[in-house]
C-alpha cells in the first residue's frame, strides 16, 4: 500500500482530534536522506499551530504530538512556538525538515519565510558540533569493532559530509545524502568509495555484517580529528532581531 495517502489521512486526523493546523509535514531520517532499507520506518515530522487563545494561557500546554501508527509510521510534531524557539538556537532538525526532498504538507507562505530567514539563524559552529557528535557516536558505538553493518557506515558518512559542507559553505547542509556526495569538496576517490559502498549495501541483507576496510576506518578517524580541531574556529557573533519570528507566530496561529 502506498504510504502517502495514509500519512495525509493521519495528519488530517491529528488536526481534527487536537484542534490544530499542520503547517509543515516532511519525511525525516533515512528515507529523506536517500538510503532507506525496504523495511525502514516512515519518520514523518511536522510543525503545527494552535488557535491563538492557546498561546495566551498562564501555563503552557504540551507542545509535542507523537503517534506510532500501523505500517511503521512514526508521526511526531512540534508546536509552532516550540519549533520557532529551537529554530533560533540553530537546532538543525527543523532546518532538515525544510530541506527534505519528501514534503507531505506545507503552508508555502510559512515555509517560504522560514527558508528565507535561515541564513540569519544558522550558526556554523553549533551545527558542526551537532553533526560531528552524531558521527562520533555512530563510529564509537557501531564502527569501532571488527564487524560492522553497512547501514551504520552511512549513518557516519552523512553527518561527516555535513560537517564538510559547513566547513566550505558555512550554510545548512542539504538533507539528501546524494547532494552532500556531489559537492565540489568531495574528491573523486571519496566519491568512488561511497558509490561502491552504496552498491554493496543494495546487495546486502539488513542484518549482514562485514569487516570494515582499514583504510576507510583510518579516513573516518582522520575526519573526526579534523572537525574536532576546526569546530571552534567557525564560531561567530550573532545578533538577530527575533521580531520576524514573533510575526510568524502571530500570523500562523489562528
Amino acid at each position: 500500500m502506498p504510504m502517502t495517502p495514509a500519512i495525509l489521512d493521519a495528519l488530517t486526523q491529528v488536526e481534527a482530534e487536537r484542534g490544530v493546523r499542520v503547517l509543515l509535514a516532511a519525511e525525516s531520517g533515512s528515507r529523506a536522506w536517500g538510503f532507506a532499507s525496504p523495511d525502514s520506518d516512515y519518520d514523518v515530522r511536522f510543525v503545527y499551530a494552535h488557535p491563538r487563545d492557546w498561546y495566551l494561557r498562564v501555563f503552557e500546554g504540551r507542545d509535542v504530538i507523537e503517534r506510532m501508527l500501523p505500517g511503521d509510521l512514526d508521526l511526531s510534531g512540534w508546536d509552532l512556538r516550540k519549533a520557532l524557539r529551537l529554530y533560533t538556537r540553530c537546532n538543525v532538525a527543523p532546518y532538515e525538515w525544510l530541506g527534505s526532498p519528501i514534503i507531505y504538507r506545507e503552508d508555502a507562505a510559512f515555509t517560504g519565510r522560514l527558508r528565507e530567514l535561515l541564513p540569519q539563524y544558522f550558526q556554523p559552529a553549533a551545527a558542526l558540533h551537532h553533526y560531528l557528535g552524531t558521527a562520533r557516536t555512530t563510529f564509537n558505538d557501531h564502527l569501532a569493532g571488527e564487524a560492522v553493518r553497512l547501514k551504520k557506515v552511512f549513518y557516519f558518512l552523512r553527518p561527516i559530509l555535513a560537517c564538510r559542507w559547513i566547513e566550505h559553505a558555512a550554510s545548512q547542509p542539504p538533507t539528501a545524502f546524494a547532494e552532500l556526495v556531489a559537492a565540489d569538496w568531495v574528491d573523486a576517490d571519496e566519491r568512488g568509495t561511497i558509490n561502491e559502498l552504496q552498491r554493496r549495501k543494495l546487495l546486502a541483507s539488513e542484518g549482514d555484517s562485514e569487516a570494515l576496510d582499514p583504510a576507510l576506518k583510518h579516513w573516518m578517524q582522520q575526519q573526526l580529528e579534523h572537525f574536532t580541531r576546526i569546530g571552534p574556529s567557525l564560531a561567530r557573533k550573532r545578533e538577530v532581531d527575533n521580531g520576524e519570528l514573533d510575526a510568524l507566530l502571530a500570523a500562523f496561529c489562528f
